[in-house]
């Protein structure tokens, strides 16, 4: 007996950034995709699975999450998070990915726990998500990071430090600016490290085939990291076209994080900090102006969330960030891609990131078409892999539900 099957959808965006394709026949043989014929206008077979009212994409991979932290705006809450033990958040880190994977997320690229609790949980997790982490990441001591990472002193040097440390990571994740002003807008801070530190950094990482993602902000900050060889720039509020035109030249992946801001002004505008909400809002229509240019120079655009900052949700928000990137300037299959071919190169995972004949039958389903979209990917219809709907997502305490505004631990 054969195990070859047929789906038929209404329209694909395969995750390389091409037009949408209508009517598309899957044919599918032991999961994995063996043909993939457009416009479509034969007649169904009755083992043919009809999803012609819907659009497929690929798993997105959100490229910046904090696992650890909830996207709630208590204080309490949050603080009580940041000292938790490791065994106390088993149950917030396993949530939060309950809420990415209804979101149609299967991989995030975590930024980073001074713990390394994310680096422990992932020893015993076996669900649906595919997890990566750099465990803590690298600041210097006495500036912004304290709260995610190991400080390196005046007198160490960050290449040497890292190399003492034997632990089990991913990726490097480097913190070499503040983060934005939400009082004056347009501040930025001096980079924490220079091209020299990073670059020996880099280096040093590359041997064994890690990449650096750096969190930076401003002009200087962001020149030090992509002279010193970053793989990628994490938020990048302020860097400037000269530094979009260098991470063009070089390759350098951008985050923008953009949904921050959007969330950041909201919550300031329902607590009464009128100041606050402005700026945040000037901050984001700044990076929107940012995208756009980078949309023009061709920078590389990765879709991250930064979820788990204050307001801003684990899953939901990866759904926001796509439609901010579309008014920056990316198209749909553009933003599309971003979740899911980029954050699979970041991430070196094979076999992802697009819909293509020989590669594994993993697909999103929303229901409707193009013109409903990037809306439905709140409210996805299925989740198929190796051709077969996932009765993971169908069992998912966490399916078309979200975070609420304030988290137990």
């Amino acid at each position: 007996m054969s195990e070859q099957k047929q789906i038929f959808v209404g329209w694909l965006i395969d995750g390389t950034g091409a037009p949408v394709q209508k009517k598309v026949l899957v044919t599918v043989e032991k999961g994995i995709i063996r043909s993939l014929t457009s416009h479509y206008t034969g007649s169904l077979s009755d083992s043919c699975t009809d999803l012609g009212f819907a659009t497929i994409v690929p798993p997105f991979i959100d490229c910046h999450v904090h696992l650890a932290m909830s996207g709630g705006v208590a204080e309490e809450i949050r603080s009580s998070q940041l000292q938790a033990e490791c065994a106390d958040l088993k149950s917030v880190i396993s949530r939060h990915l309950g809420y990415l994977f209804s979101h149609g997320v299967l991989a995030v690229r975590d930024g980073g726990d001074r713990g390394a609790c994310v680096r422990e949980f992932r020893k015993t997790y076996e669900g649906p998500v595919a997890v990566y982490t750099p465990g803590p990441a690298w600041y210097r001591d006495g500036r912004y990071g304290r709260l995610i990472g190991r400080a390196v002193t005046e007198k160490e040097e960050l290449a040497q430090s890292f190399a003492e440390i034997d632990w089990d990571f991913d990726h490097v994740k480097l913190v070499n600016s503040g983060l934005n002003s939400l009082t004056d807008y347009g501040k930025t801070t001096r980079p924490q490290f220079d091209r020299g530190e990073i670059g020996k950094l880099v280096s040093l990482s590359g041997r064994d085939g890690k990449k650096v993602m750096v969190h930076a902000n401003g002009v200087e900050p962001v020149r030090e990291a992509i002279e010193g060889g970053c793989h990628s720039i994490e938020h990048g509020f302020f860097m400037g076209r000269d530094n979009l035109e260098r991470m063009a030249a070089k390759g350098v992946v951008w985050v923008p994080t953009a949904v921050t801001m959007k969330m950041y002004a909201e919550v300031r505008k329902l607590q009464g900090d009128k100041d606050g909400a402005e700026i945040a809002h000037r901050n984001l229509m700044h990076q929107l102006e940012q995208i756009s240019m980078a949309v023009e120079l061709g920078v590389e655009v990765g879709l991250g969330s930064d979820s788990g900052s204050s307001g801003v949700l684990h899953g939901e928000s990866l759904v926001d960030e796509m439609k901010l990137l579309i008014k920056g300037g990316l198209s749909l299959a553009g933003s599309i891609r971003s979740a899911t071919l980029v954050g699979a190169r970041l991430l070196g995972i094979e076999n992802w990131g697009t819909i293509e004949v020989g590669k594994r039958a993993d697909f999103l389903v929303a229901r409707g078409g193009p013109g409903q979209l990037p809306r439905k990917f709140s409210y996805l219809e299925d989740i198929y892999t190796s051709g077969v709907p996932d009765n993971r997502y169908r069992k998912n305490p966490f399916k078309h539900t979200g975070e609420t505004a304030v988290q137990p631990i």
